[in-house]
């Protein structure tokens, strides 16, 4: 009993796992492909490793850099020492462990950070399009999400000029709307999304005082 205790393998004990997606398994499978002499065997035995490696994945199969990605993987957990035939470029330590470029986030700080850079970015769209109908469209939607912004940052209301005024701001003057006819959305339309409906005693709540004192009279 006391040796069988003894020949029980531990996680702890094992070598660490290089993708623990794959499990032990896996990675027991490319050691002994690297142990393998023979090139012609160590080559069945890498692509029954792939086959086995697709297995466990297909939902990924559709994905067009799928099998190039499971040759990269294959070589990275065996540590780069398989010396097999891959059907696709064989990645370098140094390649695979590159860092990527960090991302380019914008760094512009808006007059009114309300709006959001979306807002700015739509506005320069409409002014690209040409003079009609749909670009009309597309600036009261602007108009009215503007609004919208505005009075999700101040709860208490706003005016149209003052929308108009913004608008014709960020467009840099391409945008005229202060002596338009149109009016905006009203504020209860574009915040009804927004209202939250608190229950109170008299419509919802019932109430139990008068049953617990008819619960509690004596009865003589």
């Amino acid at each position: 009993m006391i040796q069988e205790v003894a020949q029980i393998e531990y996680n702890t004990e094992r070598p660490k796992l290089i993708i623990p997606e794959y499990g032990r398994h896996i990675q027991k499978m490319v050691e002994q492909a690297i142990a393998t002499e023979d090139k012609d065997e160590r080559n069945k035995i890498a692509k029954s490793i792939i086959a086995v490696m697709g297995n466990l994945n297909p939902h990924l199969r559709d994905v067009p850099d799928f099998q190039p990605m499971l040759w990269d993987q294959l070589f990275i957990i065996s540590d780069f020492k398989l010396d097999v035939d891959s059907p696709f470029p064989i990645p370098s330590r140094e390649e695979l462990m590159e860092r990527p470029e960090p991302l380019k986030y914008p760094q512009n700080f808006p007059k009114y950070r309300f709006y959001g850079n979306n807002i700015k970015r739509m506005i320069d769209v409409a002014n690209s399009w040409e003079e009609g109908d749909k670009k009309e469209g597309l600036i009261l939607t602007i108009a009215n999400h503007m609004k919208k912004c505005f009075l999700n940052w101040n709860k208490d209301t706003v005016e149209d000029e003052v929308i108009f005024g913004h608008l014709f701001e960020l467009s840099d003057g391409k945008i005229n709307l202060k002596n338009s006819d149109e009016d905006l959305s009203d504020a209860s339309n574009l915040l009804k999304n927004k209202k939250r409906f608190n229950t109170n005693s008299s419509s919802g709540k019932k109430n139990y005082k008068s049953s617990n004192n008819n619960r509690n009279r004596k009865r003589y």
